[in-house]
């Protein structure tokens, strides 16, 4: 009896879960494309009186000093191009006049999302590698870009990132990447090639939900039989199997290179998809495995923090502690997508049939959460072993910054209360945004910096 109540609301959840994922999803399409019907309706009828030498050429190629700044999305985010008018960043991209923010797959691993972003800013055709792309089973060449959104990059051209969730855990891999040479015909890279990597509630020891959301706690690759992943992961091969363009053209998991689409794998393309026997739930090529807290171990075990790159990082939650019990903080502050979760992973218990996933493991280190990451695996890389770090309250405490060295703040807020909707943080969003290009503007050099005007 205890077993069928407990199967009865797994299932309740499960639902809940499902409705409420599904409802928001829905309801930022259709802002999308709302947004975009309303502005064919008035270049229709009002002549536009923006002028072409002010237009947004999507790049920036421009002479002076002053180094870009990318936006990296995190997971089942989106670049710009995407989804209409909408910005993942919530506009932030307009406080500076450098600034890119590229669209990567929302769903792919942490490992092709690094190669795709290279090339984004290089130029050329995105390669992903012989062997891993032999070792995934999809084909080694991707999108091609024509021209590269900042070709000039290099170690006198360094670039400052900043990522979201797992777009943190992505610049990192990027950067090693960059340390070892990684991108054939191109022998010159280094690390110095990243300027300053900033991460806003980033993804870099994995994250409990994970296993809430289906992930088996054994092995952190495969799936449980009945979970909201199982739910993802038929709706993406059956998404990518239609190939509706309009629909791609809105928004795109990032799998096209895994050949999906019934033009290419036909009807027994799709039955071996979903019954697990290829594509990139099979190999397990897709940016979960890379969020379990055993994915990030794999991850972290060859990532480094470098000498001469600027680090900061913003970490955030949704918890407090009452009666020496960990609980949801600002009930009316969380967003209903993430509100079941944070109450979840406050209350997360490691399987006790389970090894840890690694040693010194403890549950109540990991309860403090924002909904989908775990506030421990924000600040800073710290497993399997942990890189030089500072906490600090007050920006001032952390200047004049020190290369090499992980700052970080933590910050009262939900997972998403810092993209897609500006209104929900307030003056929070511009008081983060507002310090982290003026910590990229005027903190973090290693060259006398090149001031824009609007800076104060």
């Amino acid at each position: 009896m205890f077993r069928l109540s407990t199967a009865a609301l797994q299932l309740i959840e499960l639902f809940l879960s499902s409705a409420v994922h599904l409802l928001y999803g829905f309801y930022i399409f259709s802002s999308a494309v709302a947004g975009d019907l309303s502005l064919a309706i008035n270049a229709l009828f009002f002549k536009s009186n923006i002028e072409a030498s002010i237009r947004d050429v999507g790049s920036v190629n421009s002479d002076n000093d002053l180094p870009p700044i990318v936006l990296v999305h995190g997971i089942f985010g989106f670049g710009k191009g995407r989804l209409g008018g909408l910005s993942y960043f919530a506009g932030a991209e307009k406080k500076d006049e450098k600034v890119l923010v590229p669209d990567l797959g929302s769903l792919t691993s942490i490992y092709d999302r690094a190669r795709e972003l290279f090339y984004y800013l290089k130029g050329g055709q995105v390669d992903y590698g012989e062997e891993h792309s032999k070792a995934c089973g999809h084909s080694q060449f991707g999108r091609i870009y024509e021209e590269g959104h900042y070709p000039q990059w290099d170690e006198d051209h360094p670039i400052h990132f900043v990522g979201h969730s797992a777009g943190a855990q992505v610049i990192r891999v990027l950067q090693q990447m960059l340390a070892d040479k990684a991108f054939k015909g191109y022998e010159n890279t280094s690390e110095n090639w990243v300027l300053s990597v900033t991460s806003l509630s980033g993804a870099f020891n994995g994250t409990t939900r994970a296993y809430l959301d289906g992930m088996q706690p054994e092995d952190g690759k495969s799936l449980k039989p009945i979970c909201l992943l199982q739910l993802l992961r038929v709706g993406v091969i059956v998404y990518d199997w239609i190939d509706i363009p309009i629909l791609k053209y809105y928004y795109n998991f990032g799998f096209d290179h895994y050949n999906m689409s019934w033009r290419k794998a036909g009807i027994w393309g799709l039955v071996d998809c979903l019954l697990g026997n290829s594509g990139p739930f099979a190999s397990g090529d897709w940016i979960l495995p890379d969020l379990t807290i055993q994915g990030s171990l794999r991850l972290n075990s060859h990532l480094n923090t470098f000498p001469s790159t600027y680090y900061f990082s913003y970490a955030t939650k949704r918890t407090t502690k009452f009666l020496g019990f960990t609980v949801p903080s600002n009930i009316l502050g969380i967003h209903p997508l993430l509100f079941i979760r944070v109450l979840q992973m406050c209350q997360w218990r490691h399987p006790p049939d389970v090894p840890p996933p690694f040693k010194g493991y403890r549950d109540e280190e990991w309860w403090d959460n924002d909904g989908a990451l775990n506030t421990v695996s924000m600040t800073h890389p710290r497993f399997p072993v942990e890189h030089p770090s500072r906490f600090v309250v007050k920006d001032s405490e952390c200047q004049p910054l020190q290369p090499g060295i992980w700052y970080y703040k933590i910050v009262e807020g939900d997972h998403i209360l810092f993209i897609v909707n500006r209104e929900r943080a307030g003056v929070q969003f511009d008081l983060i945004y507002d310090s982290i290009f003026e910590r990229c503007r005027k903190h973090a050099f290693r060259k006398i910096p090149t001031m824009p005007d609007h800076v104060e």
